[in-house]
């Protein structure tokens, strides 16, 4: 199959005008059915422009995000965060008109129920009466990201990017990891007002969206536009009681013996992402890396070897580092064409190979599930999404010779120790966005304050003292995810569990587990979190108790792979 180059994509901006006819047109055609095919024919159209509408979406922000400095699209972003609230209140006016419908029992014959519940919840989520905060807080988002793009950081004479920053930050000499922290929290320091101020500003205009559409606060709305559709916020409050029970007391003890096999008498914030005195490197460059990554997915399975094919074919990889490219990293998809889309920051360290596994699953998932995936779902919760990416990186492991050489044990040891270890920190950044959001008025030293309280409780072997500023508590200023995407960062916590699971079934039979992952990417965007998770065999992390035997997995295998 010949699939388009990513750059050769045609990008044509969808305007306000013809967003609003098309969608008018579709409103008519739903209301006007005069049976359940003409509704089913009506949603048809709804999708299609919506397949052309996310393209091009798409296409402007991820040449935006790669070059935050290019004018152009960056009119384009400007454009769109004016113009998509207003166009989303005909998507929710061809939602009413559908549900109204008197043809929808008969249709539901022919629907996923999931796709009801979608549009539910949308409706939950948006409202005439507050487009003017919807464009208020897109272009937050947009200032937002632009600003920490361009940020350059004065480490050792030179400027760097926050990507570049941290290869430092993670370096296996400790007074480097030290003062590539403290040039952080410098440079943050010098910009305090501008994070506290973005940020203030975003509390305060999705807390009064909350309350103009009948919310308490944010959290519940919050929970509605993540398409929550098989869990509550008292379900996370279970799943974070058995992070504190299960998992922190884990991390704890095997935390204080590495810092004893390290030498290290007070274990700080610099020293969580070091698991040795010499910490594992890739052997090889960027095209080294992404070249074995396509040997990797060749011997797999038939089906990562055509999906890696044609993530090359189309020259679907932006991996390196530069000044004014956006400091994230991300899968996106462009449905037109059926194609996804890898965007990343190469610094030299383990993480680089984590893109090639991580962010490959996300691609992979969807190139697998594409043909299939109910339009209005997608690749499902984000939940499920992050599932698909995080267990991909385990299902890597018998490659890593190709990419550490000799210190493939050591990596696979750093990868499953920073896996247990991100379960804590992912947690403290979903409760202190409850707890934020549930007080919305809060000053910047009492957010501040939360943030201190929740690593006590959360990562109780770590300290922030003696590294300037971020000593007070602002770690969370720069975790893109707070600013851009609330109450996202939960989802990569469940999802991670759930990787675990995947970890366990492959150790023991990695074609038998892997059948079972395929079929899981393939079933995306048709089942809830909790259904995909019962069809696969897995328990959910939401019932009491779930997580014990994910966190002896965890020591066991650590234990094994130190000797």
């Amino acid at each position: 199959m010949k699939y388009t180059k990513i750059s050769d994509m045609p990008y044509v901006r969808v305007t306000k005008e013809e967003a609003i006819a098309a969608l008018t047109e579709v409103v008519a055609a739903v209301t006007g059915a005069k049976s359940a095919e003409e509704l089913l024919a009506a949603r048809e159209k709804y999708n299609a422009f919506g397949a052309k509408l996310v393209t091009m979406t798409s296409l402007a922000s991820t040449r935006f995000n790669c070059n935050t400095k290019d004018e152009f699209y960056m009119a384009e972003m400007e454009y769109y965060d004016s113009a998509l609230p207003e166009v989303q209140m005909f998507d929710l006016q061809y939602m009413k008109a559908f549900l109204a419908s008197p043809h929808l029992e008969e249709a539901k014959k022919s629907l996923n129920p999931l796709v009801l519940r979608v549009y539910e919840l949308s409706l939950k989520c948006a409202d005439e009466r507050i487009l003017e905060e919807l464009q208020e807080e897109n272009a937050l988002t947009t200032k937002h990201s632009k600003f920490v793009s361009e940020l350059t950081y004065e480490f050792r004479g030179e400027k760097l990017t926050l990507g570049a920053l941290r290869r430092f930050m993670s370096d296996s000499d400790r007074e480097t990891r030290r003062a590539a922290y403290c040039a952080l929290g410098r440079t943050m320091a010098e910009h305090q007002e501008t994070f506290d101020g973005i940020f203030d500003d975003l509390v305060k205009v999705r807390d009064k969206m909350a309350k103009k559409l009948g919310y308490k606060n944010f959290v519940e709305l919050g929970y509605n536009r993540m398409m929550r559709t098989c869990y509550t916020k008292e379900d996370v409050g279970v799943f974070r009681e058995n992070i504190k029970r299960d998992i922190v007391p884990v991390v704890t003890r095997m935390k204080k013996a590495l810092a004893e096999r390290l030498s290290i008498a007070d274990f700080k914030l610099y020293d969580n992402d070091t698991c040795y005195t010499k910490d594992p490197e890739p052997i090889l460059d960027a095209e080294g890396i992404l070249a074995a990554g396509r040997e990797m997915y060749h011997d797999i399975s038939p089906e990562t070897r055509d999906f890696i094919d044609m993530m090359f074919e189309s020259e679907a990889f932006d991996v390196l580092s530069r000044e004014g490219k956006w400091t994230g990293g991300y899968m996106t998809a462009f449905p037109l064409y059926k194609q996804p889309f890898i965007f990343a920051n190469f610094n030299g360290t383990t993480a680089d190979v984590d893109v090639i596994t991580h962010e490959a699953g996300h691609a992979f998932a969807y190139f697998a599930g594409a043909d299939d995936m109910t339009p209005e779902l997608d690749l499902g919760g984000m939940e499920t999404a992050e599932t698909h990416s995080m267990s991909m990186e385990f299902f890597a492991w018998p490659y890593m010779e190709k990419f550490f050489g000799e210190d493939e044990k050591k990596y696979r040891y750093k990868h499953l120790f920073g896996a247990l270890t991100f379960l804590p920190y992912g947690t403290i950044v979903d409760y202190f966005q409850e707890i934020i959001y549930e007080n919305p008025e809060m000053t910047p030293d009492e957010r501040c304050a939360v943030w201190r309280h929740l690593e006590s409780e959360y990562r109780p072997w770590l300290s922030t003292e003696g590294i300037d500023y971020l000593e007070r508590g602002t770690r969370w200023q720069y975790q893109n995810h707070i600013f851009a995407s609330p109450f996202y960062y939960i989802d990569y916590v469940l999802a991670q569990t759930v990787a675990i699971v995947f970890l366990d079934m492959l150790l023991r039979d990695y074609k038998g587990a892997f059948a079972t992952y395929l079929a899981h990417c393939k079933r995306t965007g048709n089942y809830t979190f909790t259904e995909l998770l019962d069809l696969a065999g897995i328990r959910s992390p939401f019932e009491e108790g779930s997580l014990a035997k994910v966190a002896k997995t965890c020591e066991e295998l650590l234990v094994s792979l130190e000797k």
